[in-house]
């Protein structure tokens, strides 16, 4: 006899803006998740999405108290992810939170130990590991196609959101700016592919200032930047492996390779960490080319699958992947590195997620409704 499958995650969101429209649209096609309301301190954007996504809006405060709402979907501005996922446990609910986890490391412990307390699952993004070319490229590490990794480089380099975000100012102010808004992608990545940091260098710098809107409909305003937007690091692993990388807002444009691990047996180059896929390249030791692997991937899965993965590990009892203590570590390392670049000394970084393994079903995404 087949066993029944168990009930869908009930999830509401808190937070309409840019970035729910994705979520909206995978999570859908999720069968371990349901979207049920949504609310924004902006009520039209909670009811456009209500709209779209055939959902009932309510306020912030109401989706907190609704018992029809296991799980809350924080997609808030990064100034107030702590706030907000700190409410929603109080109010008894698991939630998934977009990256970064909190601006400071004090509020990011405040989360895990209320996350303990009151036993619920916190996950965070970023996702995009659970994608297939993400898996693809650290099942191929953990099976020891480079031989021992050794050395990495990542690198995240562009000119701002301005020129397509319609509300950019957020990216300027503290907790914006490029490491912690792109740095989780690509530090969650090194992470799961070398293990913990355990020291960081960092310097860092201000480009341009002020920078001048140029999307609609705020064309030609100005955003007074009151953050890092030209980031360089060195990390050093545990595992003794070492990185560079580099996050900037103020490059036109570059030819660094997004990600790449280096072993004593051979190069990995990874796909870009802010997507769900892409070809894995990979270059044996002394070898005469690179190699490509085409994971494929159903094309309307976008944001969603660490939510759908952590509901999925809610309902058989197991650890979720985009978990609370690796977004802590990546918070610790991205607090670090601004110190570091702020006091010219490096920074040990003492928190210690668990090591990563293999997803033990699949990857949900791979199982659409």
């Amino acid at each position: 006899m087949k066993s029944r499958r168990p009930d869908p995650l009930r999830v509401g969101v808190l937070g309409c803006g840019k970035i729910a429209g994705a979520y909206g649209t995978s999570l859908r096609h999720l069968p371990s998740v349901r979207l049920v309301a949504c609310a924004d301190l902006n009520r039209s954007r909670a009811e456009e999405m209500a709209h779209q996504a055939g959902l009932r809006v309510t306020t912030p405060a109401e989706l907190l108290r609704d018992p029809a709402v296991d799980a809350v979907l924080n997609l808030t501005v990064p100034a107030v992810h702590a706030k907000t996922t700190l409410a929603a446990l109080s109010a008894g609910k698991h939630v998934y939170v977009e990256k970064p986890l909190a601006i400071t490391l004090a509020e990011g412990k405040k989360i895990l130990s209320l996350a303990k307390k009151v036993k619920r699952r916190v996950g965070c993004a970023p996702d995009t590991i659970l994608g297939p070319g993400h898996q693809t490229a650290l099942r191929m590490i953990h099976e020891g196609r480079i031989g021992k990794p050794f050395a990495a480089s990542a690198f995240m380099q562009c000119p701002g959101h301005e020129h397509w975000h319609p509300d950019p100012d957020f990216y300027y102010r503290k907790g914006g700016g490029p490491l912690f808004d792109m740095g989780p992608y690509y530090l969650t990545a090194l992470v799961q592919a070398l293990g913990p940091v355990q020291k960081v260098a960092g310097m860092a710098s201000v480009g341009r200032n002020p920078r001048i809107i140029t999307s609609q409909p705020r064309n030609g305003k100005e955003i007074k930047v009151e953050t890092s937007t030209h980031v360089a690091a060195l990390l050093e692993f545990r595992s003794t492996a070492v990185a560079q990388i580099g996050m900037s807002f103020d490059v036109a444009a570059h030819t660094q390779p997004w990600l790449e691990i280096h072993g004593t047996q051979g190069s990995m180059q990874f796909p870009d960490p802010n997507r769900f896929t892409g070809p894995v390249r990979f270059h044996a030791l002394y070898g005469t080319s690179w190699e490509e692997t085409h994971p494929e991937h159903p094309e309307n899965i976008q944001r969603g699958m660490g939510l759908a993965e952590m509901a999925e590990a809610i309902a058989a009892r197991r650890p979720h992947q985009a978990s609370l203590e690796l977004a802590f570590h990546v918070l610790e390392i991205m607090t670090a590195v601004l110190d570091s670049a702020r006091t010219g000394r490096r920074v040990t970084v003492r928190s210690i997620p668990t090591a990563w393994e293999p997803l033990p079903e699949g990857i949900p995404a791979m199982r659409i409704s």
